[in-house]
C-alpha cells in the first residue's frame, strides 16, 4: 500500500471530502450568480406572477411579458421591478456559489485515484447531491423572495406586510416559524434534478464538444462555446423539470394556502389542467437561459483566472 493510500485510508471520509473544497469556486460561483439576477430580475418577477395566476381577485391581470412588465412600470416604476432583488440576489449568490463549491468538491472526490472521467451518472447523482446540501442553506431566502415578489399595489408602501428581505424573514419566522421558512422545501428538493440534468448535460456537451473539434476534453472553451454549451444545458434542463416551479412558488405565495404538495397538485390540475404547470415558463425561458450563459460564462473565467493565480488547472 502506498503512503498515499495509507493516507487515505487513515483518515475520514468528511476530512476526505473538505480536502477538495476550494473557495475559487465559490467566489466564481457567487460572482456569475450576482452578476446575472441582477441584470435580469424584472424577468423572473414577471415568471413568479403568472406561475401563481390561479385566478384570485387579488391578482393584477396581464395580457402578456411585455403587459406585466409596463403595468409594473407605471404603477411603481424601477423600484416595482425589482421588488424581491435583495433575497433573489443573495439567494442566486449564494446558491451558485454553494452549488458550484459543493459540485465541485464532491466531484473531485469522486474522481480522486481514478484516471477515467465520471460517467453521466455520476454526473447526475454529484449535482443532486450539491442541489440538496445548497438548498437546506438557502430555501428561507426563496420563500422570502416569492413573497416579496407578490405584494401587489396598495394605497402606499407603509401598507405592505413586508418591508424588505430581513422584515420579511423576522416576520415570516415570527408568525410561521422554520416550517414557514421551508415551504416550498419539497418540491424545492425535487427540483435539484433541474440542476442535476443541467450539470450533467453541461459536463457532457463540453467535453463530447472539444472531442469533436479535436481538443483536449479539458481544454477551455471560448466565449461563445461556453454560451452556447450552458444554454442548450440550461433549456434542456427546465423543458424537463418547469412544473415543480410553479408547485413551489404556489406553495410560498401568501395569498393562498394549501396543504402540501399534493394539494397544489391536485388543485392545479382540477382547475387548470396541464397548462397551469408551466404558467411563467415562456418569460422563464427568457430570463433563466441569458442567466444562465451570464452565470456560467462568469464562473469559468472567474475560476480559470483564481486557479490560474495559483498555478494550478481548473478541475472539470
Amino acid at each position: 500500500m502506498t503512503a498515499q493510500g495509507q493516507s487515505t485510508a487513515g483518515s475520514s471520509p468528511v476530512y476526505t471530502v473538505f480536502r477538495h473544497v476550494r473557495y475559487e469556486n465559490l467566489v466564481a460561483g457567487v460572482s456569475g450568480g450576482v452578476l446575472s439576477n441582477l441584470a435580469l430580475h424584472p424577468l423572473d418577477l414577471v415568471k413568479i406572477r403568472f406561475a401563481v395566476n390561479d385566478g384570485l381577485e387579488l391578482r393584477p391581470k396581464y395580457k402578456g411579458i411585455v403587459h406585466c412588465l409596463t403595468t409594473i412600470w407605471k404603477i411603481d416604476g424601477l423600484r416595482g421591478l425589482y421588488q424581491g432583488v435583495t433575497p433573489n440576489v443573495w439567494g442566486a449568490g449564494l446558491s451558485w456559489g454553494l452549488y458550484f463549491f459543493f459540485y465541485n468538491a464532491i466531484k473531485s472526490y469522486k474522481t480522486e485515484g481514478r484516471t477515467e472521467r465520471l460517467e453521466a451518472a455520476e454526473y447526475l447523482i454529484s449535482a443532486a447531491e450539491a442541489g440538496a446540501m445548497t438548498l437546506c442553506i438557502t430555501n428561507p431566502l426563496w420563500v422570502t423572495k416569492t413573497r416579496l415578489m407578490l405584494q401587489y399595489d396598495v394605497v402606499s408602501p407603509s401598507q405592505r406586510q413586508y418591508k424588505g428581505m430581513m422584515d420579511a424573514l423576522v416576520k415570516i419566522y415570527k408568525f410561521e416559524g422554520v416550517r414557514g421558512l421551508y415551504k416550498g422545501f419539497v418540491p424545492g428538493l425535487i427540483g435539484t434534478s433541474h440542476g442535476a440534468l443541467q450539470f450533467m448535460a453541461y459536463e457532457l456537451l463540453k467535453v463530447k464538444y472539444n472531442t469533436h473539434i479535436n481538443r483536449l476534453p479539458d481544454a477551455q472553451l471560448s466565449t461563445v462555446e461556453y454560451i452556447l454549451v450552458a444554454a442548450t444545458s440550461k433549456i434542456f434542463a427546465v423543458a424537463a423539470t418547469y412544473p415543480y416551479q410553479v408547485v413551489r412558488a404556489r406553495l410560498q405565495d401568501q395569498h393562498n394556502f394549501y396543504d402540501g404538495v399534493l394539494d397544489v397538485i391536485k388543485r392545479t390540475w382540477r382547475k387548470e389542467g396541464i397548462i397551469g404547470f408551466y404558467k411563467g415558463i415562456v418569460p422563464n425561458l427568457i430570463r433563466v437561459t441569458p442567466a444562465c450563459c451570464i452565470t456560467f460564462l462568469v464562473y469559468e473565467n472567474v475560476s480559470h483566472f483564481l486557479l490560474a493565480l495559483k498555478g494550478e488547472e481548473k478541475q472539470v
